[in-house]
């Protein structure tokens, strides 16, 4: 059973005053160092593990870890937790570190929701940097999550609580207790508890994740087994870079393979790209002539990305276009003209339209002219719309072959065809609700 507040270790040396966590591997105290009057951790391995038929090649790694983690502190790394001592007491092996003071991510995230990322980042950088060198020595760490890592208030972070002897499971334990904490292991640490330094990437990529969303990732197994998507932070932050995004997406990779196989090549994600800097130039070569070898060929070439030249619109012409088939709409209004009267009209002006040329216009505006006046004296009927028509058609063609010469020069032949049957058709229109406003008394 876990051991009470108040119980001396190593003949009064060591003093329990709290369990500060309990995980299916092992327990963690809180205890003072009476002859450094020092607060400390000490971590030992579940009592009841020593059931457990792979328990002594545990111990061995326990004890083999905690020496190199020992070493590790003989030089210690600001952001990596320092080790004291490793002993026994009874049956227990014992693993004791450095207290850190402050509150871990969970906490820091819990208190103020998701974090900026120009406050995040640097704790995530240097927790990354004390995992390369952490790989260098031989060692994983296995459990880079939220509750493992410390703020101080100094805006420092430590990375503590190593995940000692985690790969090997067990057969007294659940599937479960081996996956570190929910949502920041791989699946291959779960299902195979792997060793390789890609699985501090993904699971300190994670942390990030969580750091800069609020909220936990997807677990790998749900994306491996249900094909569940991992939303991109991005998509949770607006607020966080581009570069960012693509570098969380790139360490929580589902395959280690598909994820950058180191953490130095994952933080070096994290770098604003440098510009490259100018070679320095020596003042002898400044000055020195430059002779060319080869005749330079100074014709211009020809670039593909020339922009095309801007559109003009002539739109004194097609005002004149308006203004009269509005003239003309105003008058076949004022006449009284038959719907036959104006559906002659408003073909005519389409025609003018497709026609363009001056000439042909003009040919076939005389021949209206003369149809509508011979159709007029023939029925005796609306003598004065049908000549209005045929006057109105004739400046209407030569306003419209005008503006269409003009609009040619910056548009096909359709486009300019629809400009100028849609300006005369709305100068039509427009002519006869101008007569019916200003006349609606009459």
């Amino acid at each position: 059973m876990p051991w009470t507040t108040g119980q001396r270790l190593q003949g009064g040396k060591y003093v329990i005053d709290k369990v500060l966590g309990q995980g299916g591997f092992g327990i963690t105290y809180k205890a003072l160092h009476v002859e450094l009057n020092r607060t400390v951790v000490i971590k030992t391995p579940n009592e009841y593990l020593s059931h457990d038929p792979e328990y002594d090649k545990y111990i061995d790694r326990f004890i083999q870890e905690g020496r190199t983690l020992a070493r590790l502190s003989q030089e210690p790394h600001p952001h990596i937790v320092g080790v004291i001592d490793l002993f026994k007491e009874g049956i227990i092996h014992c693993l004791v570190m450095d207290f850190v003071l402050g509150e871990n991510l969970f906490e820091a995230v819990k208190r103020k929701g998701a974090l900026p990322e120009a406050e995040i980042v640097p704790c995530i950088r240097q927790i990354g940097e004390a995992l390369v060198v952490v790989h260098q020595a031989g060692l994983v760490h296995r459990d880079a999550h939220p509750g493992n890592i410390m703020l101080r208030s100094n805006g420092k972070a430590v990375l503590i609580d190593f995940g000692i002897a985690k790969e090997l499971v067990p057969k007294t334990l659940s599937s479960k207790d081996i996956a570190g904490n929910e949502g920041f292991a791989p699946y291959e640490q779960i299902t195979r508890g792997s060793r390789e330094p890609t699985v501090d990437v993904y699971c300190l990529v994670a942390t990030l994740y969580y750091g800069v969303t609020g909220q936990r990732p997807t677990t790998s197994l749900a994306r491996k087994l249900d094909n569940t998507f991992l939303i991109p932070p991005k998509q949770i932050n607006p607020n966080i870079s581009d570069q960012l995004n693509q570098a969380i997406l790139k360490g929580m990779a589902l395959e280690a393979k598909d994820r950058p196989q180191s953490m130095q090549a994952w933080l070096t994600m994290l770098e604003a790209p440098k510009a490259t800097p100018l070679l320095p130039v020596d003042p002898v070569h400044r000055q020195e002539p430059v002779r060319l070898k080869a005749k330079l060929n100074l014709e211009p070439i020809p670039s593909k990305l020339a922009t095309k030249p801007p559109r003009i619109i002539p739109w004194g012409w097609l005002i004149g276009v308006l203004l009269s088939y509005l003239l003309i709409g105003y008058l076949l209004a004022a006449y009284n003209a038959p719907y036959t009267v104006w559906a002659w009209a408003w073909f005519w002006a389409v025609a003018w339209a497709w026609f363009l040329d001056e000439a042909v216009a003009w040919f076939w505006a005389v021949v209206w002219a003369w149809i509508g006046a011979w159709t007029g004296a023939w029925t005796g009927a609306w003598t004065g719309a049908w000549i209005v028509a045929a006057i109105g058609a004739a400046v209407g063609a030569w306003a419209v072959a005008g503006a269409g010469d003009k609009l040619l020069d910056s548009f096909s032949k359709f486009h300019t065809f629809l400009i100028l049957a849609s300006t005369s058709s709305l100068g039509l229109g427009l002519g006869w609700l101008g007569h019916r406003i200003f006349n609606t008394g009459t």
